[in-house]
């Protein structure tokens, strides 16, 4: 990954070991850190959890176009297509889709936010992790077994978009990546925190006794909810039922649980 080129130095986190920012902008204002965990509470890493649990091999797309189905091809993958063009027995963004598919032993899910963000990190040595609220711990306890000494973690959440393309910041990302935070500075007391890494990590503990109620009043889950996707609201809201660690190994996530 680039280190932020054209960025200003105050914003790349350095004084911290511990990091977090938002979107792909971010990921690249913060520059390169050792393992980097991308969250996308309501889309792509809830999916790739789902994915990871059934065994199921992930290959990561940048864009939702007519390349895409041409990698799957490429790949003997299906390819996920999008929620609301899904017909009956297709796979698509939502866990409810990949859960319940029968002979699906390789997905091609390309995703705006959190596939395209996981691309960036993965095009340095920086090891790239997918989470949401259903692995937050697992990965968590992950990192903190791996982490060498002196070595950064960057958390990103993927957010959500504006209908003119820009970032909107989503609270179901910012309480994914603060749950995984927290758990992380936790088990390992030694590292520092960045003031944003606290606020994220501040922002999960003022919701965690109340995450589905939670889910399904923000604005991501109340249009899912509006669309008919409240089984995938439900979904991500099943705090650490899964223990997978899935982990970008060349163009796919492989799950590196204990």
């Amino acid at each position: 990954m680039c280190e932020g080129r054209g960025v200003n130095p105050a914003h790349q986190q350095s004084h911290a070991s511990v990091r977090f920012e938002w979107g792909l902008s971010g990921a690249v204002a913060l520059g390169a850190s050792d393992i980097s965990v991308v969250v996308d509470v309501l889309s792509f890493t809830t999916t790739l959890s789902v994915a990871a649990d059934r065994g199921i091999e992930v290959l990561p797309y940048w864009a939702r176009d007519d390349s895409a189905a041409e990698y799957a091809a490429r790949h003997d993958a299906v390819l996920a297509v999008g929620r609301s063009r899904a017909e009956a027995g297709e796979v698509s963004l939502s866990p409810r889709t990949v859960r319940d598919a029968d002979n699906l032993h390789r997905l091609v899910l390309p995703s705006p936010n959190g596939s395209s963000i996981a691309y960036l990190p993965a095009t340095s040595s920086t090891v790239v992790v997918g989470a949401c609220l259903r692995n937050a711990t697992a990965v968590a306890a992950w990192i903190a077994e791996v982490l060498s000494e002196g070595a950064t973690v960057a958390v990103i959440a993927a957010g959500e978009k504006w209908p003119d393309g820009s970032l909107r910041p989503c609270v179901e990302d910012l309480w994914g990546a603060g749950a995984v935070l927290a758990d992380v500075l936790v088990r390992r007391a030694e590292l520092t925190a960045s003031t944003e890494a606290e606020m994220a990590v501040a922002a999960w503990h003022a919701v965690r006794g109340n995450v589905n109620s939670s889910l399904e009043a923000c604005a991501s889950g109340r249009e899912l909810i509006d669309m008919g996707y409240e089984s995938d609201v439900a979904v991500a809201a099943e705090v650490d039922r899964s223990a997978t660690v899935p982990v970008l190994v060349g163009d796919r996530f492989v799950d590196h649980r204990g």
